[in-house]
C-alpha cells in the first residue's frame, strides 16, 4: 500500500518554501520567520492534516515537558510492580497533576539509581519523581544527574539538597496501635518484610501506641508462596493474638486470605489493621481499616516542588504530611 503520510518536504515544495522553515515553524523555532510565512505554513499543515512526531518535538526542545515516573521495580512485586494498588493509585494522582501543569509522564520501572540517570538523560526529562527506592539512591541521584528529582515514596535519612516528600509514619502506626489497644486487644502482631526504613517507623509507632499491650513482630518473606508457607509455620504465634497490623495494605489483605484458607473469622477472631488506605481496602471482605495519606495532595506537592527546583527557587527539602486511621469491618468485631 501506499504511504499516504504528510511529509515536511510535501508542505515546503507546495508553499515553495525551504524544509529548514516549514520544519523550524513546526518545532517553534520562529525568531527569523515573519508571521505571514508562519501563518501559512500552520494553514497547510492543518488543511493537510499534518501529524508531527511529538517525541522529536519535545526532544529537540530546551524543555521537553516530559516528567519522567521511576518505580523502583522491586522483587516483593514478583514482576507486577505496575499492578500495585499503591503504586498504581500514586501513579494516577501523579498523572492528574502533571498533566493539569501542562506537561507529560512517563513512567519507567527501574532496578538502581544508574538505569534512571541513563534513561533520564536519553530523554531530556524535565524533572523524575522517585518511588520506592533508599537512601543511597537518592545521594547516588544528587550526585550524579543535573536533572531536578523528588522523592515521592521512600526512605531518605539524609534529604540536604534533596526534596523527600513524606507522610508521618510513626504516627500513623501509633493512632492503629491506640486504637486496637484502646477497644480492648492485649496482644497483637505486626507484619513487615523488612526491619529497616519507613515499615519500622510505622512499626514503632504501632507498638509505642500500643503499650502495656504486647505487639509481638513477623519478619515475613517477600513471596507469597513462601509467606504463606511462613504463616502455617508460625500459626501459634498467630492464634495467640487477636489483632494483626501489616505496614500495607498489601499484606493486610494477603493475611485475610491466609486466614480465610486457616478458617480463622475477621474481625471476630483476629481483627486486621493496614496502612495506606488504597483502592484494595473497599474491595475486600471484610473492609479493611487503614492509615489513609492524602495520596492527591503528596502528588500535588510533588509537582510544584518539582517546578521550583526548575526555576531554580529556593525549596523546603523535608516535607512530612499527616495521616489519618480509617476504621472499618475488618477491625469491628
Amino acid at each position: 500500500m501506499e504511504d499516504q503520510r504528510v511529509r515536511i518536504s510535501d508542505i515546503a515544495q507546495e508553499l515553495g518554501l525551504s524544509t529548514a522553515t516549514v520544519s523550524n515553524v513546526i518545532h517553534g523555532k520562529t525568531k527569523k520567520i515573519s508571521e505571514e510565512t508562519q501563518k501559512r505554513v500552520m494553514a497547510l499543515l492543518e488543511e493537510k492534516q499534518y501529524i508531527p512526531s511529538m517525541a522529536g518535538i519535545l526532544l529537540a526542545r530546551n524543555s521537553s515537558r516530559i516528567i519522567g515516573v521511576f518505580v523502583n521495580d522491586h522483587e516483593k512485586y514478583e514482576g507486577h510492580t505496575l499492578d500495585d494498588f499503591f503504586i498504581s493509585s500514586s501513579l494516577n494522582y501523579l498523572s492528574t497533576e502533571i498533566e493539569a501543569n501542562g506537561q507529560f509522564m512517563m513512567v519507567k520501572k527501574a532496578k538502581s539509581a544508574e538505569e534512571i540517570i541513563q534513561f533520564a538523560s536519553m530523554w531530556n526529562l524535565d524533572g523524575i519523581v522517585v518511588i520506592g527506592f533508599c537512601d543511597q539512591d537518592y545521594v547516588y541521584l544528587r550526585n550524579h544527574m543535573r536533572i531536578p528529582f523528588v522523592v515521592y515514596d521512600g526512605y531518605c535519612k539524609n534529604p540536604e539538597r534533596i526534596v523527600n516528600i513524606t507522610i508521618d509514619n510513626y504516627d500513623g502506626g501509633h493512632q492503629a496501635g491506640c486504637y486496637l489497644r484502646e477497644n480492648g486487644h492485649e496482644r497483637a502482631l505486626c507484619i513487615a518484610d523488612n526491619d529497616i526504613c519507613v515499615d519500622m517507623e510505622r512499626v514503632q509507632g504501632f507498638q509505642t501506641g500500643f503499650a502495656p499491650g504486647f505487639a509481638d513482630y513477623l519478619l515475613v518473606p517477600m513471596h507469597r508462596q513462601q509467606r504463606w508457607q511462613f504463616y502455617r509455620e508460625h500459626l501459634n504465634r498467630i492464634l495467640n493474638t487477636t489483632a494483626v497490623f501489616a505496614v500495607s495494605d498489601y499484606y493486610a489483605v494477603d493475611f485475610i486470605g491466609f486466614l480465610n484458607e486457616q478458617g480463622i473469622r475477621v474481625p471476630e477472631e483476629i481483627a486486621v489493621v493496614g496502612f495506606d488506605d488504597t483502592p484494595l481496602c473497599q474491595m475486600v471482605s471484610p473492609s479493611l481499616t487503614t492509615v489513609r495519606q492524602d495520596g492527591a495532595l503528596r502528588a500535588r506537592i510533588a509537582i510544584e516542588k518539582l517546578r521550583e527546583l526548575k526555576e531554580g527557587r529556593q525549596t523546603e527539602t523535608q516535607i512530612r504530611l499527616p495521616v489519618q486511621l480509617v476504621v472499618r469491618r475488618s477491625s469491628r468485631a
